[in-house]
C-alpha cells in the first residue's frame, strides 16, 4: 500500500505513520517540515496546505490511501481532497464532537451532526471544523471516504497531557484526590488501536462514519488510577471522593481532573457512545494496563508533553496543587 499522511508529526499522525511503516507500506508525509523528524523509511514532502499553491508537491503523486487529521478550517480539507482524487481512499480522522447537542447517551453514527460546510474558512469552532472536514472528504471521495470519529485518545505521544498529568501527579506521591465513583465507566481509544483500525478499514475500502472508541466501561476510573499507581511504582494513596463536593468547589471535569466526567454531567455522553458498528467492523482495544505503562515509559524518554503541531499553546490541564490540598484537607483530614 502507498500511504500519504497529511501531517504526520502530531499525536495521531505519528501513530498512523508508525503503523504504516510497521506494515512495510510505502509511506509519505506531507507537511511544512517545521515539527518533528522524518522517521526512517518515510519519504517527506514539504508544503503549506493553507497557502496558495501549497499543494504543488503533491501533483503527479500516486497513492492508494490518504489519511488526514486536519482540525482547522474545512476548506483546507476540501482543497486537499479535491487535489487527491486520484487516490483510492481518503480517511479523515474526525471526532465525536461533531454530534449536534443535546447528545443522548449511546449516540450512534446515524445521529445528526452540527451544521457546517466544506467551504468554511474559519477555524474557531472545533466541532464545526470537524463536521465540515467530514463533508469535504465525502464530497470528494463519496463511499471511499472513511470518517473516523475518535473519542478520548490516550497513549504514547499524547499532546494534550491528560494521562501524563495523572501519571506525574501520582508519581509525586502522597494523598491523591481521586474523583469518584471508582467504578465509573471510562471510554477511550489507545492511539495505536486507532491507527490500526483506520489503516485496516481504509485498506479494505470501507467508507462511512464510525465511532472509534472502546466500549464504555473498557476501564473504570478506579482501574485506570490503580494502573497509574502500578506503572509509576508510587506509594501514592488514592483518596476517593464523591463528585458532589468536587463539583461544588468549582473543579471542572475533563480539564481540572482529566478524563473524569461524572454521572449526570452534560458531557457524560462523551464516554457513553455507541460503538457496535466499529466493533463489528473489526475494532479491537488493548487493556488499559498497556496504555498506561507504555505512556509512562514514553514520558520518561521525552521528559515533557509535546506541543500540538500547528496549534496555539494550550492551557495547562490538571488540578492546581493548592486546590487539591484544600479538598483533601476538607474531605480526607488526617
Amino acid at each position: 500500500m502507498r500511504l500519504l499522511m497529511l501531517g504526520g508529526t502530531g499525536f495521531v499522525g505519528s501513530a498512523i505513520v508508525a503503523e504504516g511503516v510497521r506494515r512495510g507500506w510505502s509511506v509519505t508525509m506531507f507537511n511544512r517540515g517545521l515539527h518533528g523528524d522524518t522517521p526512517p523509511g518515510v519519504h517527506r514532502l514539504r508544503g503549506d496546505r493553507t497557502a496558495p499553491g501549497g499543494l504543488a508537491e503533491l501533483v503527479g503523486g500516486e497513492w492508494d490511501l490518504v489519511v488526514d487529521t486536519w482540525d482547522g478550517a474545512p476548506r483546507v480539507v476540501r482543497d486537499a481532497a479535491a487535489s487527491l482524487r486520484c487516490a483510492g481512499h481518503y480517511a479523515y480522522v474526525s471526532s465525536g464532537s461533531v454530534y449536534a447537542p443535546p447528545v443522548p447517551p449511546g449516540v450512534g453514527e446515524e445521529a445528526a451532526v452540527v451544521e457546517s460546510t466544506a467551504e468554511d474558512t474559519t477555524d474557531d469552532d472545533y466541532a464545526r471544523c470537524k463536521a465540515g472536514g467530514e463533508l469535504a472528504a465525502t464530497e470528494a471521495f463519496g463511499d471511499h471516504a472513511l470518517l473516523v470519529r475518535a473519542g478520548l485518545i490516550l497513549g504514547p505521544g499524547e499532546d494534550i497531557g491528560r494521562l501524563p498529568w495523572w501519571l506525574r501527579r501520582v508519581a509525586r506521591g502522597g494523598d491523591v484526590l481521586a474523583p469518584g465513583p471508582a467504578d465509573l465507566p471510562v471510554q477511550y481509544i489507545d492511539v495505536r488501536d486507532l491507527a490500526v483500525f483506520t489503516l485496516d478499514r481504509a485498506a479494505e475500502g470501507v467508507g462511512g462514519a464510525f465511532n472509534v472508541i472502546s466500549r464504555s466501561g473498557h476501564t473504570t476510573m478506579g482501574e485506570l488510577l490503580r494502573e497509574v499507581v502500578a506503572a509509576t511504582g508510587s506509594t501514592a494513596r488514592l483518596r476517593w471522593t464523591d463528585p458532589a463536593p468536587i463539583l461544588a468547589a468549582g473543579v471542572e471535569p475533563w480539564n481540572d481532573l482529566p478524563i473524569w466526567i461524572p454521572p449526570g454531567h452534560e458531557y457524560r455522553w462523551l464516554q457513553e457512545r455507541g460503538v457496535e458498528k466499529a466493533y463489528a467492523a473489526g475494532l479491537t482495544c488493548r487493556p488499559v494496563a498497556g496504555t498506561v505503562a507504555d505512556t509512562w515509559r514514553w514520558l520518561g524518554r521525552v521528559g515533557a508533553v509535546p506541543s500540538r503541531a500547528g496549534r496555539p499553546v494550550r492551557a495547562t490541564v490538571g488540578l492546581d496543587p493548592a486546590r487539591e490540598a484544600t479538598l483533601l484537607a476538607t474531605h480526607h483530614p488526617a
